[in-house]
């Protein structure tokens, strides 16, 4: 994440991130193409962070805290 910058391109990122995420929105706003990757930050599943594309440039990126449930079963 340290190498990222804002203003590289969708391609960049996929580069030095990999091919392992979702789209996780994909919209066209006021006549500009709005898209969000989404990557899980292995092993730490409990991290999502997104990245927010406007017509191939990266704009923003953020982290996300997945809740973890732990269900105990009785005995």
């Amino acid at each position: 994440m340290n190498r990222l910058e804002l203003g590289i391109s969708k391609d960049e990122v996929i580069r030095q991130l990999g091919r392992n995420f979702t789209i996780a929105e994909k919209r066209m706003e006021a006549g500009q193409l709005i898209e969000v990757l989404s990557y899980r930050n292995y092993p730490h599943e409990s991290e999502l962070y997104k990245f927010i594309f406007i017509n191939g440039r990266l704009e923003e990126w953020y982290q996300e805290l997945v809740p973890v449930y732990r269900v105990e079963e009785k005995q």
